[in-house]
This record gives structure tokens, sequence and C-alpha cells, in this order.
């Protein structure tokens, strides 16, 4: 066999470095500059042309990012890179940044100001609250609060998103054209829900105020944390017991 020029070698191993260069770094320098330019990506994957220059979204399809936990945000990210959570334009998008970039502008949306909500409060649902056992729906503020601020890390603020993208994830999630939720519990929430249900839970969340939202799940977080720093001792006696005897 014949030996490959030196030359030769150098070139195809410079092909399969996935390194950033010298451009792509200086367009991943933020999270803003990811944000405006669609960092190494290039222009037409900048991520305010949907999300808006503050992460506050179209006020139509496209969701507002300002103040959503950096944690959920970059799950997404990284379930859009995979294919986990398809779609024609940001897993695109996703995989345009390495790993490094999409951490870095989830961080930076989520430390943006959500902007207040501008419809008149609309009446919350009581479905919202209480669910539907005979029909197998779980109380939605067990995961998302009881205003859609979010029940602690990594469930998601929901309030003041636009009702056409609430309504759209909620016929993903029943389609099974999304499937990113740990253990299927969206999938299994939103199964039974009437049209007239989902129709009345996105109108209303789309109402409420994300600052007020981001407050009480900040308070619900450091409630998380205080109780997670508790002794293991005094967390033994409120362990439930293991059905399989264990």
């Amino acid at each position: 066999m014949r030996a490959l020029p030196i030359a030769f070698l150098g070139l195809t191993l410079a092909a399969c470095d996935t390194t950033p260069g010298e451009t792509d770094r200086a367009f991943q320098a933020s999270g803003e500059i990811i944000a405006m330019s669609g960092g190494a990506g290039g222009a037409g994957n900048a991520c305010f042309t949907c999300h808006g220059l503050k992460g506050e979204g179209d006020g139509v399809s496209s969701p507002r990012l300002a103040g959503l936990d950096q944690g959920y945000l970059q799950k997404q990210m990284e379930d859009y890179a995979s294919g986990l959570r398809p779609d024609d334009v940001m897993t695109r998008v996703a995989r345009g940044l390495d790993p490094e970039a999409r951490r870095i502008v989830a961080a930076w949306y989520a430390g943006l100001h959500a902007p207040p909500a501008g419809a008149s409060a609309a009446p919350r649902p009581s479905i919202w609250l209480t669910g539907d056992t005979a029909r197998g729906i779980t109380a939605c503020a067990a995961c998302h609060g009881t205003e859609g601020q979010g029940a602690g890390a990594g469930q998601p603020i929901v309030a003041r998103q636009p009702a056409a993208y609430t309504l759209e994830q909620i016929d993903r999630w029943k389609s099974g054209r999304r499937r990113n939720d740990p253990r299927s519990v969206m999938a299994a929430a939103v199964q039974h829900l009437t049209e007239e249900e989902a129709q009345a839970i996105a109108h209303w969340l789309s109402t409420q105020s994300p600052s007020s939202a981001r407050a009480e799940a900040s308070l619900a977080r450091a409630a998380s944390v205080a109780a997670a720093a508790r002794p293991a001792a005094s967390r033994e006696t409120r362990r439930p017991a293991r059905s399989d005897g264990g």
C-alpha cells in the first residue's frame, strides 16, 4: 500500500478538527453576541429574528426566552441538537453551536428580565389547580406552579408565553411530535385535555405576569435548596417506604 503524503495527512487531520477557530470564538464571546449573530452557525441562525432583541418572543408563536431557567433552556438546546426535540428551525440553530456556545446563550437569556404582561388577566382554569383524576389529568400546578411560575428546578416557567405557542406545544405532546419530557409526564398530562381546556389554559397563561412568576419561582428554588441542605438524619424520617421492601 502506497504511503500517503505528509501534506495530505495534515489536511485530513485539519478537516477532522472541530475546535472552534478564532472567528468562531469571536462570535461566541458572549450570549448576546450569539443571540444577535447566530454564532458560528451564521446570521441565518440569529436567535433575535424569532425571539426578539431581549428574548421577549414575538407575541404570536415564538416563545419568550427571557427569564426562563438556565438549566431548562440549555436542556432544550441540547435536545434540539440531538434530535430528541425535533424542529426544522431550532435543530439547525442548535447544531450550528457547540455545547459551550449553547450554555453561554442559555445563561444570557436566563439573566434577562421578562416583559410585563400586556393583556388583562384571564380567569384561571380550574383544571390547572385540580386536574381530573377520572381522566388521568394531573394538576398543571403540581409542576408549573399555581401561577405558571414553575415549581422548582427543572419545572419551567410557563407564564406569559404566547397562547398560540402553548397550544402548539400541547398538540405536539399529544401527538408525540414532542417527547423530551422525563418519564413522559407531559405527554400523559395533556393526553385527555379537551380543546376548550387547552384553549383556556393557553389564554390564561398568556396573561400572567412573568416578573411576579419569576419572583415566586426564586422563592420556591430557595425553599428547595434549604430543604436539600437539611442534615440527612432529619430527612430520613420523611422517606417513604419502598414498595419493593428495599
